[in-house]
Formats: structure tokens, sequence, C-alpha cells
């Protein structure tokens, strides 16, 4: 039976390590890119251990960030995972960010509740880079062409940045050049509408030293913390 404190301790600086390493690489300081511990599939046990030494937690649905929020209210809980609209309050109240943001309609009752609690939710518009079917997100060019017209719509809600998932291949050319896209797009609307995006929540256990070296912010990992653990 392994000993989780101490698992998760060796895994908690092994990750760590590895995201300083391609901060390195990349010339950036290791200070601008945070982990989101992603706690989806981890036991409450795992969780509480990890929370002693990490403060930055992600989960995918709304009901199980709220339970979980209630245990450890010390922990800054993000929503990852696709957000439907009927669960928009629970996620409101619940989340210091929302990284799932996939459709002007989700912005919009986003910002609908957000009136209503007397809140400011800091969201990231979630794009669909890769132009995959079986995943959400908005299309790069609607972004571009709407982004007033959703900005202005939505007063109550801070967009802080933009987030992706790249395609689950092994061509890292093309993991790359997904990072890439959203990282230009994210410079583009900058430079172009004078906004401060400065959020780019991209990369996940497998992939993340690439989604560093191309500007993630934010990096969403979660089985690595947990290997050698079993339910």
């Amino acid at each position: 039976m392994p000993d989780i404190s101490a698992t998760i301790k060796a895994n908690l600086a092994e990750t760590r390590q590895a995201i300083n390493a391609a901060c390195m690489r990349s010339g950036r300081d290791p200070g601008s890119v945070h982990l989101v511990a992603v706690t989806k599939y981890a036991d409450l046990q795992w969780v509480e251990a990890l929370a002693a030494e990490h403060h930055v937690f992600g989960e995918n649905r709304p009901q199980q960030l709220a339970k979980r929020r209630a245990l450890l209210p010390d922990i800054q809980w993000h929503l990852i995972g696709q957000l439907q609209r009927n669960k928009v309050k629970l996620a409101v109240q619940n989340s210091a960010m929302i990284h799932s943001v996939d459709s002007d309609r989700l912005i919009q009752k986003i910002d609908s509740v957000a009136e209503d609690l007397q809140k400011r939710p800091k969201v990231l518009l979630q794009i669909n880079v890769s132009d995959e079917e079986t995943k959400s997100g908005f299309a790069p060019t609607a972004i571009t062409e709407n982004w007033i017209q959703m900005v202005n719509s939505c007063p109550h809600v801070d967009v802080v940045g933009l987030m992706t998932m790249a395609p689950a291949t092994e061509d890292t050319a093309l993991v790359r050049s997904v990072f890439r896209s959203l990282r230009q797009l994210r410079d583009g609307l900058q430079a172009n509408h004078g906004v401060t995006l400065p959020e780019l929540s991209m990369g996940m256990s497998g992939d993340f030293e690439i989604a560093i070296e191309e500007g993630a912010t934010l990096v969403r990992i979660g089985s690595r913390l947990f290997d050698g653990l079993k339910a």
C-alpha cells in the first residue's frame, strides 16, 4: 500500500520540476505558469493530501466542485469541464474561474446569472482550434469577427483569456501548432481590440510541456499527480 502523502509529494515535485524546465527552455519566468491540479478521478483522500501541498484545483463537474469546495474551502477551485446552462448558477457560486465557456448562449447565461448574484466571474473562452467535430468551442474566426459584440453583450463577465485542448495524437508538431494558434489568436485580439487577456489554459498531463513552450499560463494536470495510487 503506497504512502498517499509521500507519493503525491513526489509526483507534485516532479511535475513542478518539469514545468520549470519547460519555462527555462522557452525563456519564461516559472512564476508565469500555474498548475491547475485536476481532481476529477481522484479519491477524496488523495485530494485532501494534495491540498496540503497545493492550492489551485480543477474539477470537471459543477456538482462535485461544489461538494469538494465545501470540504476544502481554502482551495481555489476552477471549473474546467463542459458546463451545461442549467448548472451555471452552481458554477458561478463556487468557481474562481470557468475555463470552458464554449458558446454564445452559455456566456450570455453566465452573464445573466452573474448579474442576479451580483458577481463578476472570471471566464476563459474555449476555442476549437483544431476544428474537431468531437470537441466543443468557438471557431477562431467567430471569436475574431464577433469579439466586440460578445464582450459588450456580457458586461457582468470578465473574459480573462482563452482555453483549448489539443488533439489526442502522437504528432507533437500538430499539438504544438494548436497551442501556437491559440496564442496567436489571443495576441491578435489584444492587438486589434486593445484588451488584456493574460490567461492561456492549454496543456494536460501528456502535452503540458509543449503548451508551456507555446505560451500556456495555466496547465491542467491530473493523472500525473496521482500516479502510483490505486482507488
